[in-house]
């Protein structure tokens, strides 16, 4: 017979609970670290930029606009001040949004009021606070200057409505 005992002949490599569980350990985390660097290997590819196949397109997307100009009919007649404020304005005046002057309220436009008229426009136009410009927009800045009138009287105010711009004369015309 042979001198291989039966116990000896079913053994494997892991042979103390140490080993196990350095074999479990082992089993879980290089697998982990394989998958993390075949996802860095497949990301870190150099890849090509958008329109970069296209050439046409990508030269258009090079040369492409910066701005825009836009032509509008100079002798429109000037909205009022009510219009301007219901069109552009009413969105955050008639509710107080992010610590708007709320339309109709003295509490709310007796300080502005104490700054005059051109500083109330100057905060129409340029902006302030959570407030963007409505200079450049869809309203002239005297229209804009209406509606800043129009809202300030109506919190208590008594300021002149802004008349509209001259006609400058023709370049033809001769003037005595």
């Amino acid at each position: 017979m042979s001198d291989i005992t039966h116990e000896e002949a079913h053994t494997g490599p892991i042979r103390t609970p140490k080993q196990l569980f350095w074999a479990s350990v082992a089993s879980f985390v290089i697998p982990v670290f394989i998958i993390i660097g075949l996802v860095y290997y497949v990301t870190s590819a150099n890849k090509a930029a958008p329109g970069s196949s296209d050439m046409e397109r990508a030269i258009a997307e090079r040369l492409q606009k910066v701005g825009t100009v836009e032509i509008r009919d100079a002798n429109r007649p000037l909205e009022s001040g009510e219009a301007v404020y219901k069109a552009q304005c009413a969105a955050c005046h008639a509710t107080g949004v992010s610590g708007a002057p709320k339309f109709g309220e003295a509490g709310d436009w007796g300080p502005r009021l104490g700054h005059g008229y051109e500083a109330l426009l100057n905060s129409a136009l340029k902006g302030k606070g959570a407030m963007a410009p409505q200079g450049g927009g869809n309203f002239s800045d005297v229209e804009i200057g209406r509606a800043v009138v129009y809202m300030a009287n109506a919190g208590g105010g008594k300021l002149a409505e802004p008349a509209a711009p001259a006609a400058s004369a023709p370049e033809g015309a001769a003037s005595n």
